[in-house]
């Protein structure tokens, strides 16, 4: 690997779609499961400081592919955007796409594929409807999702 791993959180350049690619992901997100069975806390410290990070991460991890944007701005692809809310301890997710594209006509079922891969990586994210009664996910920890700790 060269440089340091970010997750796609939808908002920057396309990452690529490569076995490289697929393998920085995977050990990204088995690192973090290590860190949770370490501390005994799903979601772990890091992940409720880097909430967007986390959420793109197990969002990627989960095979959900990102949105993407070029040099200017111009959405160049279809997918999850995950992105801060002005409310603390709370991300959202929303499926954008280029023009035209299609993404408002899949939004519904592809942000329910998102909602069952945060439920299993330990979060919980609820549907809404807003602007243009475009769909949006609200996601936060999942309440006393704790590992019990070993005696």
């Amino acid at each position: 690997m060269t440089g340091v791993f970010e997750a796609a959180t939808g908002d920057g350049p396309l990452r690529g779609e490569s076995g490289a690619r697929a393998a920085e992901v995977r050990v990204a997100y088995d690192g973090l499961l290590q860190i949770r069975r370490v501390t005994g806390t799903a979601p772990a410290a890091w992940e409720l400081r880097q909430m967007v990070s986390a959420v793109a991460l197990a969002l990627e991890a989960a095979g959900i592919s990102p949105s993407a944007v070029d040099g200017s701005g111009a959405r160049t692809r279809t997918g999850y955007r995950v992105r801060a809310s002005d409310s603390p301890g709370l991300v959202l997710v929303d499926w954008p796409g280029p023009p035209g594209g299609g993404a408002a006509q899949e939004e519904e079922p592809r942000l329910q594929q998102c909602v069952a891969a945060l439920a299993e990586a330990g979060w919980e994210a609820l549907m809404y409807r807003g602007p243009r009664r475009r769909r949006f996910l609200e996601v936060e920890p999942r309440p006393a999702s704790g590992i019990p700790p070993d005696d």
